[in-house]
């Protein structure tokens, strides 16, 4: 049976007034107390290869692929600069209009002609035609929370013979995420997975996969790690693995039962729960519903404000492209909302 939210709330410690998951999520305690342990035990190079793999399984749980078309990685960017790096010469990106650097900066950079096209985010869907190579979007956006719509995105597409490339590191963790929508899709887990910061996930379609030379390639990404260690002529993983890099090995471990607590988790409670606190705040602080739900909570405060007033009343929020970003997680509850409206006079 799925873990209800009070279920997942009662892994992690009570941290009242910290309403920045968007930013970096609290670890549960069971990643404390592995981390914990871990720093107690000898290295052993084995346990953490299963440990990795471990956790490649959850996230395959969590976005519904099977675990050969999950590879690892630390790093969204990273990740995001191989797809880049296998574009055909003069390839056009669509990007929407203030996405997360590590998203648009490698096809920015990539050289060889690539060019990099914006659009605001609700005219993505239309904007994309036959002469772009790749669609790359978060399906979350960072600087606003607002969700974007996915299907017409991927349909519009489709239509065009487009690719599809989605950063899921604002969603998966209160969002289902069906990662067999997009050709590919990157997401780091130190967010609303709460994981520590280092670990981070590629899914990719088995024909986009055939397209991408992993350029990264090392011991980790031996069909045989352990055969792989020396030489020139170790054998690749025929599956997402050959994208593999070596995993950060105490930042997986850490990762490893928060990714597990969440994909036992029933994503839809745990998406009803944190966007129905966010309703609650919006509605404390008279700001409009948005189209589609998000835990992600902003509004303009370009002098700081409002964010001074949060800090100075203890609660730990954050600042983005002249928004004020409050982000309510399972960790939360109703308390924060109250908290948060009173800070502001609300």
């Amino acid at each position: 049976m799925p873990l209800s939210p009070a279920d997942v709330r009662a892994s992690f410690p009570d941290v009242r007034g910290y309403v920045a998951a968007c930013t970096a999520g609290i670890p549960p305690l069971a990643t404390r107390a592995a981390v914990r342990d871990d720093l107690d035990a000898l290295p052993d190079p084995i346990r953490y290869a299963e440990v990795a793999e471990r956790c490649r399984t959850s996230f395959a749980r969590l976005v519904g692929v099977a675990t050969d078309a999950v590879a690892l990685g630390a790093q969204t960017s990273a990740m995001v600069s191989l797809i880049a790096a296998s574009l055909p010469d003069d390839a056009v990106v669509v990007c929407p209009e203030g996405e997360f650097s590590s998203l648009v900066l490698p096809f920015v950079h990539a050289g060889r002609g690539i060019t990099v096209r914006t659009v605001p985010l609700p005219a993505l869907a239309d904007a994309i035609d036959e002469g772009d190579a790749l669609v790359a979007f978060s399906i979350v956006q960072s600087a606003t929370g607002v969700v974007a719509d996915a299907d017409a995105i991927v349909a519009a597409a489709r239509e065009h013979g487009v690719r599809t490339l989605c950063d899921a590191t604002q969603a998966v963790g209160w969002m289902p995420v069906a990662a067999a929508a997009f050709d590919a899709l990157v997401c780091h887990a130190y967010k609303w997975l709460c994981a520590p910061r280092g670990v981070a996930f590629l899914t990719l379609s088995e024909d986009y996969a055939a397209t991408i030379s992993p350029r990264q390639a090392g011991w980790y990404a031996g069909s045989d790690p352990w055969a792989s260690c020396y030489g020139t002529d170790a054998a690749l993983a025929a599956s997402a693995r050959r994208f593999d890099v070596s995993p950060a090995w105490q930042a997986f471990v850490g990762a490893e039962p928060a990714l597990a607590l969440f994909a036992a988790a029933d994503p839809d409670a745990l998406h009803r729960e944190v966007t129905g606190m966010a309703a609650a705040l919006r509605e404390r602080l008279g700001l409009p519903q948005p189209e589609r739900a998000t835990p992600i909570v902003t509004w303009r405060d370009e002098d700081g404000a409002d964010i001074a007033r949060l800090r100075a009343a203890g609660i730990v929020a954050s600042s983005r492209a002249g928004n004020a970003r409050v982000a309510l997680h399972v960790f939360n509850d109703l308390r924060d909302v109250e908290d948060i409206a009173g800070a502001l006079g609300r």
